[in-house]
């Protein structure tokens, strides 16, 4: 606004996530029991468990993928930051000053101040989640954490929106929080689409699980808004993969999310998400290059189309390919003939 432990699979799969018959997602949803019969084998024993068969996608084993571009583009980004370090010491030492050496040389103590500061301001001004304060989103917080495997949940508040929608995750110390804007639990009600939360939710706790609330990312990114294309495409490689995580932890919320992103909260039912990611592929251009080079997150035909087609990553620099996303057969057991194609069998095993 990286890499986990091994982890049960999901019964969100990518060939389910569009299904009318996607499971309502419980505590844990990545634990449910495969389906199997309860009539005891002769002896005895239990029968076998019959393994979930999924597409192969960005998530074949239930956790979420780190987008394959962000990796590269922050060690780029990384030494671009450290030359500059280097090269703002050497000025100091040789009496070279100006306003961007200072900034250069403070600036692990201003990132420091800055998220103290904000973390703060959200401490006693927003209304912390709790079980008792918008149970709700504390509970998608609690699932989303766990879900991520994450040692432990972060801290969460809702703060004013007055009429903006937006969410941002960070963090100050070893702590680390996601703020929500009163706006986006308008979506929650039951008239409404709650599962567009989770997924809004489920993306912001994604952010922390990969790693982008940490001082020392934000430290080595410190040169982002000073290279305009490069540190944009850093930015938005890291959206993508918070949106794997938002999709992995309720996947089904995805397209009212980008719905409410695109209409807002009370117009985003009237959005048609398979319409507007289609035109991902049809909108094309020098301008509309330029306009998603220079966005801090993807644009939104871009970012639908990455959501729907789970088979590959989202496009950071160039649009999709004119053909339709192609989707793997829907999340069940495997076929009779044990010949799946694109489709696997699910185990214990880590993305």
């Amino acid at each position: 606004m990286q890499p986990h432990d091994p982890q049960q699979p999901s019964g969100y799969g990518p060939g389910a996530a569009w299904s009318a018959s996607t499971p309502e997602p419980g505590p844990y949803p990545w634990l449910t029991d495969h389906p199997a019969s309860s009539v005891p084998l002769p002896g005895g024993y239990p029968p076998p468990q019959v393994p979930l068969h999924e597409p192969r996608g960005l998530s074949p084993f239930g956790m979420p993928a780190r987008h394959s571009w962000e990796i590269p583009l922050l060690v780029v980004i990384v030494l671009f930051t450290a030359v500059a370090y280097l090269l703002a010491f050497v000025l100091l030492f040789l009496g070279a000053v100006n306003q961007y050496v200072l900034i250069l040389v403070a600036a692990p103590l201003l990132i420091w101040f800055g998220r103290g500061v904000n973390f703060s301001s959200q401490r006693v001004n927003g209304v912390k989640m709790s079980p008792s304060q918008f149970p709700d989103g504390y509970r998608m917080v609690q699932e989303a954490a766990a879900r991520f495997g994450m040692a432990a949940p972060p801290d969460a508040y809702v703060v004013l929106g007055n009429g903006q929608i937006n969410a941002f995750a960070s963090g100050h110390g070893f702590r680390r929080y996601v703020v929500v804007y009163s706006d986006l639990f308008e979506i929650s009600g039951a008239a409404r689409e709650p599962d567009a939360l989770a997924f809004i939710i489920g993306h912001e706790v994604g952010h922390i699980a990969a790693g982008h609330a940490s001082y020392w990312r934000q430290l080595g990114m410190f040169l982002v808004p000073f290279l305009p294309i490069l540190g944009n495409s850093l930015i938005r490689a890291q959206e993508y993969t918070a949106d794997n995580h938002g999709y992995c932890h309720r996947p089904q919320g995805a397209p009212a999310a980008m719905g409410t992103l695109a209409a807002g909260k009370y117009l985003n039912s009237v959005v048609g998400f398979d319409e507007m990611a289609d035109r991902a592929a049809q909108e094309r251009g020098f301008f509309v290059w330029m306009v998603n080079a220079m966005a801090s997150h993807p644009v939104l035909t871009w970012r639908m189309w990455a959501l729907r087609d789970r088979s590959r990553h989202g496009r950071l620099f160039w649009r999709p390919n004119p053909v339709p996303p192609r989707f793997g057969p829907p999340a069940g057991p495997p076929p009779a003939s044990g010949h799946g194609g694109d489709a696997i069998t699910l185990s214990k095993a880590p993305l």
